[in-house]
């Protein structure tokens, strides 16, 4: 009865065993090892394991209300009794991707951006959801985010600034404009751009495919008309119905070139001079117009006719200066300096006239009479004593008042005032050589009208010596003596003063020691010790006075 048990307990454990999947067995006894490994061997040849599903594709920027369905992972090993628990691992699983443990299906809970990630690598595995033992190995799939035409293309160097010389031909190569469209190239045309103008025309024309702006009118004049605003448009989807489209805006200068000659206002102008006027004398101005600029409208005259030749001659005018004169007459030939060698008409490039140029007036600051000034005072003037007076003028017509005044910085410790309407630079504290023997002030004058106007003159100020400092010895006032001193030490005396023919001192023994046996004081600025100290007295010491003679 025994043995019959036996046999019918390890029949029921192996029909157990051949209804679970092989992940499901656990590790085996000691006892049942040899039944168990037998077992095992015959699941391994009767269960197939393996996942079933393709990689997976979803288009981006789904808005719906209910998840996105991505796909469904299924073991064939899942009998649909939900003993299998499946699990989602890797890139956004549980935030952007989740799955239905029981059915395998994934859904997306958040909105996907293929330009933000285009593919998401996760994991999977499957497992017996009583034991949570893995029932297959695990497995590694792609999501991969499908584009649609989500992004307007883009001029990231937009707005543009050009320039093209005027009468440029057609087809005369401007700027290039560039659009990058963020969708996918290899994906369809959403990231296919045309270029387009959309305003600009006829002037100027843009290459559908490559962007480059060219010329398409002949002829454009500078003169005319200089400056254009182009908008150019780029379209995605080749340029399609539905392709969304960004713009940018392209500012055409047109730069100049000498297509035009000088002409004057007037074709004669009268002037006379006396006969008695010196060599060199001018008779007269004129003055020449160019529609070009810079150096294309540079221009030289030149006489080229008439029985005065050799009488008169021409040359260009030094700055001119509406105070010194108020107008200008001339008679002159204008002629380029520069001809375009493409020109039909060089010969053109010049013109004859006699011109009346009249100045116009410029506020300008006002001007001190003198470029610099330099001034001289003895270092014992009173306060109050005037140095110097500056002096301004308006060089305008209109001889605006001047008001004056000195710049801080240059006079941080005010020695120094200057009277507002005159101009009178004086003193307003004591001066002493021996600490600043210079002072080097900013004078600052404004015109009254226009305080924006403002000129400024450097004052240089010496401050001269007077002998108001005594001599001091060069050391100390009280002079020490070695007790093995030899005779003829010296002691020199110092006087901060600076005389014109040096200084000469006169010397003497201080009063208390006068009568001092061990020294004599000779008048060779220096002191001789005749005897020797003796150690009794080896901290005598004498003083010395000293003075100027």
């Amino acid at each position: 009865m025994g043995v019959r048990i036996k046999r019918r307990v390890a029949a029921l454990v192996l029909a157990l065993l051949a209804l679970l999947p092989l992940g499901m067995l656990g590790r085996p006894s000691e006892g049942e090892e040899g039944e168990d490994k037998m077992a095992a061997s015959v699941l391994r040849r009767r269960v197939k394991r393996g996942w079933v599903w393709n990689q997976f594709f979803v288009l981006e920027e789904y808005m719906g209300l209910e998840p996105l369905y991505i796909g469904k992972l299924h073991s064939d090993m899942d009998k649909g009794d939900g003993s299998i628990r499946y699990i989602l691992m890797g890139e956004g699983a549980g935030t952007t991707f989740t799955i239905d443990d029981s059915t395998g299906d994934i859904h997306a809970i958040q909105r996907l951006d293929r330009e933000f990630k285009s593919q998401y690598v996760l994991r999977a595995q499957a497992r017996n959801r009583l034991t949570d033992r893995p029932l297959e190995p695990e497995s590694e799939f792609i999501v991969k985010i499908q584009d649609i035409n989500d992004n307007e293309p883009r001029f990231e160097d937009g707005p543009y600034v050009a320039s093209v010389p005027e009468m440029s031909k057609i087809g005369t190569s401007v700027i290039q404009v560039t659009a990058t469209d963020a969708d996918d190239p290899t994906y369809g045309n959403s990231a296919r751009v045309i270029y387009s103008i959309l305003e600009g025309q006829p002037y100027f024309s843009v290459d559908a495919k490559t962007g480059v702006v060219r010329v398409s009118l002949a002829d454009m004049d500078r003169e005319i008309r200089e400056n254009y605003t182009v908008v150019i448009q780029a379209k995605d989807m080749g340029g399609q119905l539905g392709g969304l489209a960004g713009t940018t805006t392209v500012n055409i200068t047109l730069s100049d070139i000498n297509d035009n000659p000088p002409t004057f206002d007037q074709r004669l102008y009268q002037m006379s001079v006396p006969e008695s006027a010196p060599v060199g004398t001018v008779v007269g101005r004129i003055w020449a117009s160019d529609r070009d600029t810079g150096v294309n409208a540079h221009m030289r005259y030149s006489i080229v006719d008439g029985d005065g030749r050799d009488t008169f001659d021409i040359s260009t005018d030094p700055p001119l200066d509406f105070e010194t004169k108020l107008s200008y007459t001339l008679k002159v030939e204008g002629a380029n300096t520069v001809v375009d060698p493409a020109s039909r008409h060089r010969a053109s490039f010049r013109d004859v006239t006699i011109v009346h140029v009249s100045i116009e007036d410029v506020d300008e600051p006002p001007v001190f009479d003198l470029p610099e000034y330099y001034v001289e005072l003895p270092e014992d003037a009173e306060i109050g004593t005037v140095l110097k007076a500056v002096s301004a003028r308006d060089p305008d017509a209109a001889n605006h008042t001047v008001r004056y005044s000195i710049d801080k910085g240059s006079d941080l410790e005010k020695f120094f005032y200057i009277e507002l309407t005159t101009g009178a630079l004086m003193t307003v504290r004591a001066l002493d050589r021996e600490e600043l023997g210079w002072h080097n002030i900013t004078v600052l004058a404004m015109e009254m009208n226009n305080p924006t106007k403002i000129s400024s003159v450097s004052v240089a100020i010496k401050v001269l010596d007077v002998n108001d400092n005594a001599p001091t010895l060069s050391h100390y006032l009280e002079t020490f003596v070695c007790e093995n001193a030899k005779a003829g030490q010296a002691v020199t005396a110092l006087d901060p003063d600076d005389p014109l023919g040096g200084h000469r001192f006169h010397y003497s023994l201080a009063p208390e020691a006068q009568n001092n046996p061990n020294f004599t004081l000779r008048d060779n600025q220096g002191i001789d010790t005749r005897h020797q100290y003796h150690p009794l007295l080896e901290h005598n010491r004498i003083k010395l006075n000293s003075h100027l003679n």
